[in-house]
C-alpha cells in the first residue's frame, strides 16, 4: 500500500521549522491573490466599447454613394452639354446647365442597385437620358429633345444587347 501524503507534512518535511511553512504557504496565497487581480485588472482594460460610429475624414454627403455618382454624372454631362451647346450655337452656359442635370440623371441610373440586376434596361435608360440631353441642349424646343431621346433608347437597347446576349 502507498502512503499518500499531503501538502503540510512534504512542507514539513523539508522545511526546518514551522514557522517556515506557515510563512510560505501564506506568501505562495499572496502570491496568487495578486497575479489573479493583475490578469483580472489587465483583462478589464483590454475590453474596449466600439463606438456607434467612426470618424470619417469626409462628410455624409461627401460619403454618399448616390451623390457620388450624380455628383460625378454631372460634371460629365456639364463638358458634354456645353460641348454641344457651343457647336449648335445654343449657348455653352445652356448647354453646360442642361448636361449637368441630364449627367447627374444618367450616374443615378448608372447606381441604381434595382437597374444592376437589370443590365438590358440599364442600358436602354442611360441611352435614353443622354439622348434627351444632348437633344435638348442641341436644340430650342421640345422636338429635338424627344427625338434625341428615341435615337439614344435604340442606341441603348442595341449596346444592351449586344453587351448582355452573346
Amino acid at each position: 500500500m502507498q502512503r499518500t501524503v499531503g501538502v503540510r507534512t512534504m512542507l514539513n518535511r523539508y522545511a526546518k521549522d514551522a514557522g517556515a511553512v506557515l510563512s510560505l504557504v501564506c506568501a505562495l496565497q499572496v502570491s496568487t491573490a495578486l497575479q489573479a487581480d493583475a490578469y483580472y485588472n489587465a483583462t478589464a482594460t483590454r475590453v474596449r466599447v466600439q463606438p456607434n460610429h467612426v470618424q470619417h475624414s469626409q462628410t455624409y454627403w461627401q460619403r454618399h454613394p448616390k451623390v457620388k455618382a450624380a455628383a460625378i454624372g454631372g460634371g460629365v454631362g456639364a463638358a458634354g452639354g456645353a460641348l454641344v451647346g457651343g457647336l449648335t450655337g445654343h449657348g455653352v452656359v445652356r448647354g453646360a446647365a442642361i448636361g449637368a442635370g441630364t449627367g447627374a440623371g444618367v450616374g443615378l441610373i448608372r447606381s441604381s442597385r434595382t437597374l444592376k440586376r437589370h443590365p438590358i434596361a440599364r442600358d436602354v435608360a442611360t441611352g435614353t437620358a443622354a439622348g434627351l440631353g444632348i437633344g435638348w441642349a442641341g436644340g430650342r424646343g421640345g422636338s429635338r429633345a424627344f427625338q434625341g431621346a428615341a435615337i439614344g433608347g435604340a442606341v441603348g437597347l442595341g449596346v444592351g444587347l449586344f453587351k448582355n446576349l452573346r
